[in-house]
């Protein structure tokens, strides 16, 4: 480990959560790395201040489960896949600003098993690391929106919505 302030260590990790499709997804949203909660809820944005399930329930007028298996089915049932764009890492904690040392995922299960329409990323961050790391392989533009996490308090749930309402043409398509 490696220190980089008085208390927070990187520490090398391998992502602990298989991504989220079949073949019937058309939207892919990638974040950067799972934070900390949502390794220990071995889900996709499972902090509780994260706003990413808030926003996708009320783009479709809909209580999201709070299980990861629910979360899980509800992305399915909406043709929408999830992962990541970082397969392993050193980071510390949940900030995105220490992460280094990158060996991406393997985007090409999804591609290949699913008529992708669109790429978005959950904020600037995973948009950066999809360009450095992904896009060469992919040859596929992201579109980058807005990050649901809570560092991005400057944006209200209504505004992220708003932006987020991208996706919709895409799954609607």
């Amino acid at each position: 480990m490696k220190d980089i302030g008085r208390t927070q260590f990187r520490q090398r990790l391998v992502h602990p959560i298989p991504p989220t499709f079949d073949a019937f997804s058309r939207v892919l949203i990638l974040g950067s790395f799972p934070s900390v909660k949502s390794r220990e809820g071995e889900y996709f944005y499972f902090h509780p201040q994260n706003r990413f399930w808030r926003v996708l329930g009320a783009l479709f007028d809909e209580q999201v489960p709070l299980t990861a298996e629910g979360r899980r089915l509800f992305l399915l049932s909406k043709r929408i896949a999830v992962w990541d764009v970082v397969m392993e890492c050193d980071i510390a904690g949940s900030a995105d600003s220490t992460i280094e040392n990158v060996v991406p995922t393997d985007l090409r299960c999804i591609f290949a098993a699913a008529d992708i329409r669109a790429v978005y990323t959950n904020g600037r961050k995973a948009d950066s690391l999809y360009r450095r790391y992904q896009l060469g392989a992919t040859g596929r533009e992201a579109v980058c929106l807005p990050s649901t996490s809570p560092a991005n308090a400057a944006w209200s749930l209504e505004r992220l919505t708003g932006a987020w309402r991208v996706i919709m043409e895409k799954l609607e398509a």
